[in-house]
C-alpha cells in the first residue's frame, strides 16, 4: 500500500517545518520513519471541520487533529472573516473554555491571534461554561465569541465552538466562509501572534470575571416560577469533572436549594475524566457515582451536566427509586412546567413560541398547541433553534412570536432568549424547582409524563448511534447514506413508509408504487439527513453526526389509543411502544453494518 501523496506532503510540512515545535516534528516524523500509513491517513487526508458544534477532533499533530497550531489557523480564518463582514468597526470577540486538556492553553492562543488582528479579546479568568459564553458574547456587545470545548466528547478530543455576534453557534454563510479561509491558509507562519502579556499590556485582551457571573445569575434567577418544596429538598450533583460546578451549585442555592451536595471524586475540574468512561449525562454510567451518592442520602434529585455544561442528566427518587427520563422526556417535561406555570401565573407572553428540531419528539408541539403557542421545527442542533428565535427578534421571520423555550432529544434545553445555546444551568434551576414543585402536590414526573400521554398519545423516542472513526468510517458512513438514497425501504417493522424527508435535496418524497416521487419541495437548509414517516406516524431519522465520526438513528413511536387511557392499559400501551422504537432501531442498526 502507497501513501497517498497529498497526505505524505502534508505530513513532511508538519516534519520539518520550524513554525511547529520540536515535539510535534518529532512526532510526525517517527510516524513517516516507521510506515505508519493508516494513522498518518487519519491525521492529515482532512482539514478539521464545522460541523452542528464547530471544529472538534483528537488531540495531536495533524491537519485533522486538535492542535494549537489549528486553533491558531482557526482563529486567524475568524479574524480575518469579522473584518470582512465588519468593515472599520473596533471589534471585540468573547473566549471562554471548559475543563479539557489544553483548553486554557488554546483559549490563550485565541487572544493571541486575535489581538494581533487589532481584534480586543475578552476572555473569561477561569473555566465558564458555553451558555456563559453565549451570553457573555450577547452581554458585551461582543461581533463573535469562542468556546474551547468538545463537549461531552472522551478526553483525548477538544473543540473551538464558534459563535456569532447574536450570541448563536455558527449558521452559513458565515460558517462555511470561515471554513474557507481556514482552508486557505497552506502556512501556518502567515498567521499573526501577539503575546498573550504583550496583549494584556496593550489593551487588546481583558480578562472578565465576576461582572459576567454576577449578571448571567440575575437573569436566571428571573426565570424561577414556583417557590414551593423547597424546604428540605435534597439534590446531588455532579460536573462530570467539568465547567459547570461554580454556576450549577450557585445558581441551585440562590433558587433556594440550600441542601445541594456535590459529588466530592468529580467536583474538581480535569480533563482526564478519571471516573468515568465518557463525561456524557446521556449515558446512565456518567450517573453512577452520583446515584450512588444519592442513594446513600436520600436525595430527592440526581443531577449531572457535561463537561461544558449545555447537557442534562437527572433522575428522579420515585418510590424509593430513581427514574431517569430520557431527553425528549426531560425536554417534554420542562416545556410543560415552563408553558403551563406562566399561563396559570399570567406569565405567558402573546404569540408566545417552542421551537424544537426535526429529531425531536412530536410531543413538544403537542404540548404548545395546549397552551396556545405555536411550535417551529428546525434541522438537528441548537445552533439552528437559535437562529430561528434571531429570525423572529429582528423581524426577518414574521408574525412576530416570543420564543418561551424549546428543547432537543439530545439533553439539550432552553428558556427564554438572553442566552442562543441549550443552558444546563437554566435546566438544573428549573427541573429542581420542577421536582419540588411536584413533589409539594403528592405527585412525581411519571405522574406528568401520563397525564400528558393521557391527553396526547403515547410517545417513545430512542437513539442509537454507531461510532466509526478515521477516514474508513467516514467512508462507511458516508456509503450507508447514499445505499439509503438510492434504495429507500418502503416497509419498516411490518409498516408501510409513507414519505421521505431527504434534507440532503431538500425534497420530499411520497411513497408511489414500488418507489418514490417527489412530493413537495422541503423548506430547510441543506443537510444529510434522511427522515421516514410511516403511515401510522413512527419517524425514523438517520443522519451522520456533524461534530463526531458517528452515524445517529432517531426512532419515534406514537400510540394515539393511549388518550383517556389510564392504569395497567396505559401502561401496556407504553410498553408496546418501546418495544416497537427498540425493534425499529435494531433494524437500522444492523443495516449500518452490513
Amino acid at each position: 500500500m502507497t501513501i497517498d501523496a497529498t497526505i505524505l506532503e502534508r505530513a513532511n510540512y508538519w516534519a520539518t517545518a520550524d513554525v511547529f515545535d520540536a515535539s510535534t516534528r518529532s512526532e510526525v516524523a517517527g510516524l513517516i520513519a516507521s510506515n505508519q500509513q493508516k494513522d498518518l491517513t487519519d491525521r492529515f487526508y482532512r482539514d478539521l471541520e464545522f460541523g452542528t458544534g464547530g471544529m472538534r477532533g483528537i488531540l495531536g499533530a495533524g491537519t485533522a487533529r486538535m492542535n494549537i497550531y489549528n486553533v491558531r489557523k482557526a482563529s486567524a480564518a475568524l479574524a480575518t472573516h469579522m473584518q470582512k463582514v465588519f468593515p472599520g468597526e473596533q471589534l471585540k470577540i468573547a473566549i471562554s473554555h471548559d475543563s479539557r486538556r489544553f483548553s486554557r492553553d488554546f483559549a490563550k492562543a485565541t487572544a493571541e491571534v486575535m489581538s494581533a488582528y487589532g481584534i480586543e479579546a475578552l476572555i473569561t479568568r477561569e473555566l465558564r461554561p458555553v451558555p456563559m459564553l453565549s451570553f457573555m458574547t450577547r452581554h458585551f456587545g461582543c461581533h463573535a465569541g469562542v468556546c474551547v470545548t468538545a463537549s461531552h466528547n472522551p478526553p483525548d478530543y477538544n473543540g473551538y465552538k464558534v459563535y456569532w455576534q447574536n450570541g448563536g453557534q455558527l449558521v452559513p454563510p458565515h460558517d462555511k466562509a470561515i471554513i474557507e479561509r481556514y482552508s486557505a491558509i497552506k502556512n501556518y507562519s502567515d498567521i499573526k501572534i501577539l503575546p498573550y502579556d504583550q496583549a494584556l499590556a496593550k489593551g487588546l485582551v481583558r480578562e472578565i470575571g465576576a461582572e459576567l457571573d454576577e449578571a448571567y445569575f440575575a437573569k436566571v434567577l428571573a426565570l424561577s416560577l414556583r417557590p414551593e418544596g423547597r424546604e428540605g429538598f435534597k439534590i446531588v450533583y455532579s460536573p462530570l469533572h467539568g465547567a459547570g460546578r461554580y454556576p450549577v451549585v450557585e445558581m441551585l442555592n440562590r433558587y433556594g436549594f440550600k441542601d445541594v451536595t456535590v459529588v466530592p471524586e468529580q467536583d474538581k475540574p480535569d480533563g482526564n475524566f478519571p471516573t468515568v468512561a465518557s463525561p456524557n449525562p446521556e449515558n446512565p454510567a456518567a450517573m453512577d457515582m452520583a446515584r450512588a451518592l444519592g442513594k446513600k442520602l436520600g436525595a430527592d434529585l440526581v443531577l449531572a451536566t457535561d463537561p461544558d455544561c449545555d447537557r442534562i442528566g437527572m433522575e428522579i427518587l420515585v418510590n424509593g427509586e430513581y427514574v431517569r427520563p430520557n431527553g425528549n422526556q426531560i425536554g417534554a417535561l420542562l416545556n410543560h412546567y415552563v408553558l403551563s406555570s406562566q399561563k396559570e401565573l399570567g406569565r405567558l407572553p402573546a404569540n408566545p413560541l417552542v421551537i424544537k428540531t426535526v429529531v425531536t419528539t412530536d410531543l413538544q408541539a403537542d404540548l404548545a398547541k395546549e397552551f396556545g403557542a405555536s411550535c417551529d421545527e428546525t434541522l438537528t442542533g441548537f445552533k439552528w433553534i437559535c437562529q430561528r428565535i434571531e429570525e423572529y427578534e429582528t423581524g426577518a421571520r414574521k408574525p412576530y412570536r416570543k420564543f418561551v423555550c424549546g428543547g432537543e432529544e439530545s439533553y439539550g434545553f432552553l428558556a427564554d432568549s438572553f442566552v442562543r445555546d441549550k443552558d444546563a444551568v437554566i435546566s438544573c434551576c428549573l427541573a429542581a424547582e420542577m421536582v419540588a414543585y411536584y413533589k409539594s402536590k403528592g405527585q412525581t414526573v411519571l405522574d406528568a409524563l401520563d397525564q400528558m400521554f393521557q391527553k396526547h398519545g403515547v410517545y417513545h423516542e430512542t437513539l442509537a448511534d454507531l461510532t466509526l472513526p478515521g477516514k474508513d468510517g467516514a467512508d462507511q458512513i458516508a456509503s450507508m447514506m447514499t445505499r439509503l438514497r438510492a434504495d429507500p425501504p418502503r416497509v419498516i417493522d411490518g409498516i408501510a413508509v409513507k414519505l421521505l424527508r431527504d434534507f440532503d435535496t431538500s425534497q420530499i418524497l411520497a411513497a408511489s408504487g414500488m418507489g418514490f416521487t417527489k412530493a413537495e419541495d422541503l423548506p430547510f437548509p441543506k443537510s444529510n439527513v434522511l427522515q421516514f414517516e410511516l403511515i401510522d406516524g413512527t419517524k425514523v431519522s438517520v443522519r451522520p453526526s456533524g461534530t463526531e465520526p458517528k452515524i445517529k438513528f432517531y426512532v419515534s413511536v406514537k400510540d394515539p389509543d393511549a388518550k383517556g387511557q389510564s392504569g395497567p392499559k396505559l401502561d401496556q400501551l407504553k410498553a408496546k411502544c418501546r418495544q416497537r422504537a427498540e425493534r425499529i432501531e435494531a433494524i437500522f442498526v444492523a443495516m449500518a453494518k452490513t
